[in-house]
């Protein structure tokens, strides 16, 4: 079959023809319907956010149907249409991303992550998968859903929705998400309108892409950073909970005036990729009883919840606009991931000869 692929740390990723997936222990073999490219596939590739444990078959969660499980898997079967967060935790900080970089708990590894990833190691960007049971959460009726490559941005949505039910409830709330102009940030944007935020303000530095979410409809406020912290704070706020989403930042500042803008016992919650240190004020924590947490992926329950909100129509992804491409030419996908920003990412579609079901198993 084919696949994207990275064979060692200084190669990039190719297209290459790979054996079939066989199936094993606590396994499930899928066709791979639509997977979203991140638009950072690149920099994750060249190293910048961590190291892939190459070789390896590249790609963090997919939409796709299941072929075969398992003796030992019951919680999907052959036909269902599933959703792969990546996702594999062995609890006590010990989790990380199948296909991808990215370690739980404090991000350093250990013993056991290094085991996971010897034996979970290749991700979804490919005709088909072999995936670790765990990482897989069952779509109740998405056979009916017309549009795969528009549903494979349901990762994104739980990460950001994971991140929003930090701060509690967020209907009759006044919401900022920091870096909404990032396809994060766009899916946390859709997430808090859908849980019944009172206001949700976009920040961001593209302007057409606040323009966009502008569009979204009158609860939608917009703020372009400005770089001057006080500015932005005032700019953004007050607000019951800020969401930062922000990537790789210079400094801290965005995310600082996301503090700022904070109403009394406000929320600040931390879901992106910032590398800086942020400069907390014990004394102004302490007295205005904000809180600051962190969100990191998402769990079965909230991939289900927010399933169900499409499902019914309360979260439309109408919005939302995938750019389709196939696994011919890697290196312009990734080019083009790139380039996309807030509700515009690129859906790779594998097209994969359908494979027949094995019924009666799991």
């Amino acid at each position: 079959m084919r696949a994207w692929t990275v064979a060692s740390p200084d190669d990039g990723v190719r297209l290459r023809e790979v054996p079939e997936p066989t199936l094993q222990g606590g396994g499930v073999l899928i066709d791979v319907l639509a997977a979203h490219v991140p638009a950072y596939t690149k920099a994750v590739v060249r190293g910048n956010r961590g190291g892939l444990p190459v070789p390896l078959t590249l790609g963090p969660a997919c939409v796709g149907r299941v072929i075969d499980v398992a003796p030992d898997v019951f919680g999907v079967a052959p036909g269902d249409i599933v959703l792969d967060t990546a996702l594999l935790d062995a609890g006590d900080g010990d989790a990380i991303l199948v296909g991808w970089v990215g370690l739980g708990g404090s991000g350093a590894g250990s013993e056991r992550t290094d085991r996971m990833r010897a034996v979970w190691r290749d991700g979804v960007f490919a005709e088909r998968a072999l995936c670790a049971k765990e990482t897989l959460v069952r779509l109740p009726g998405a056979e009916r859903y017309p549009d795969p490559a528009r549903l494979s941005f349901l990762p994104w949505l739980c990460i950001a929705a994971s991140g929003l039910s930090a701060a509690g409830p967020l209907a009759g709330r006044d919401v900022a998400v920091i870096g909404a102009t990032g396809q994060l940030g766009g899916a946390a944007v859709l997430m808090a309108l859908a849980q019944g935020a009172a206001t949700v303000t976009a920040v961001g530095r593209n302007q057409r892409a606040l323009d966009r979410l502008a569009g979204l409809g009158p609860r939608v406020r917009t703020h372009r950073l400005t770089g001057d912290r006080p500015t932005d704070a005032a700019g953004i706020g007050p607000v019951h909970v800020a969401l930062d989403t922000l990537g790789a930042t210079p400094t801290p500042d965005a995310t600082m005036a996301g503090y700022d803008s904070l109403r009394e016992r406000g929320t600040l919650v931390l879901v992106g990729g910032v590398r800086q240190e942020l400069p907390i004020p014990y004394g102004d924590l302490m007295r205005r009883g904000l809180t600051v947490r962190g969100s990191w992926m998402s769990d079965e329950q909230t991939v289900t919840t927010v399933w169900n909100l499409i499902r019914s129509g309360l979260l439309d992804l109408s919005a939302v606009e995938p750019l389709p491409v196939g696994l011919d030419d890697p290196a312009a996908a990734l080019d083009l991931a790139e380039r996309t920003t807030g509700l515009d990412f690129v859906a790779l579609l594998p097209a994969p000869a359908p494979q027949p079901v094995t019924p009666g198993r799991g």
